[in-house]
């Protein structure tokens, strides 16, 4: 007949009173602690990088919304993404313009009388027969585009002002607040048929921020167009200066 031996075990950790009493007399060594698992942690593909906010800065909108299922914290995700978004919001109300915008007669209220208070008005009279109007369109687009917070517009000159004498045009009438703030009729203010985009910009800021950049007032706007100015002229004389070594050079 086969001898069987039970080995009975309580549960992990527990103890009689009577190994209680011994410990405490010194006559059992101190109970061992007792077994507890490693905390969770959850795991990570040796290839996978973490999503750092540098990670997440270089992501789109679209990026962001595909990736919300695979980042451990979707709180932080959804966080950054709102704030993301607002960023790219704020970039495009700032640079709301950027262009010079053609409008007709009915169209002068809305858009040069309504504009907002803080929007500067660039209101180009034109007439296409007429030269001096493309040079100065052609300066006015670069500006349009450098200046995206300015608003541009170009009317036929007659369309604005019924019978206006085509020897006044181009002419450019400066609006802000609903109020004529400059007039300029003809090249003479810009430099005459050697007008530049920078002799325009000089002029259309000397007594207001028209150009103004958002970060401070008319003196700003001016340095900041004096700037861009002397870089111009300096690029200019650069390129002369290669022309004529490489001229020499090849005598």
């Amino acid at each position: 007949m086969a001898d069987y031996h039970f080995v009975y075990r309580d549960v992990e950790g527990a103890t009689t009173q009577w190994d209680d009493i011994q410990r405490k007399l010194g006559n059992l060594p101190e109970k061992p602690e007792p077994f507890k698992p490693p905390p969770f942690a959850p795991r990570v593909d040796a290839d996978e990088q973490p999503k750092s906010k540098e990670w997440l800065d270089a992501r789109d909108p679209d990026e962001l919304e595909e990736l919300e299922d695979d980042l451990d914290d979707d709180r932080f995700l959804e966080q950054y993404r709102r704030m993301r978004l607002a960023e790219l919001k704020e970039a495009a109300k700032t640079a709301r313009f950027g262009t010079v915008q053609p409008i007709t007669g009915s169209d002068f209220v809305r858009e040069v009388s309504q504009a907002p208070r803080d929007v500067w008005v660039v209101v180009f009279l034109y007439k296409d027969a007429i030269p001096e109007c493309g040079l100065l369109e052609t300066c006015l687009e670069e500006l349009a585009t450098k200046y995206a917070e300015t608003k541009f517009v170009k009317i036929i000159s007659t369309d604005c002002i019924p019978n206006y004498p085509d020897r006044n045009v181009p002419t450019i009438l400066v609006y802000n607040n609903s109020a004529v703030k400059g007039t300029y009729v003809g090249l003479q203010k810009f430099g005459g048929k050697k007008c530049t985009p920078e002799s325009v910009a000089l002029a259309l800021c000397h007594s207001y921020p028209v150009l103004n950049d958002g970060q401070g007032g008319g003196d700003s706007s001016r340095n900041n167009v004096m700037e861009g100015v002397r870089r111009k002229f300096i690029e200019k004389v650069v390129s002369q200066l290669e022309t004529r070594e490489d001229e020499d050079d090849s005598d």
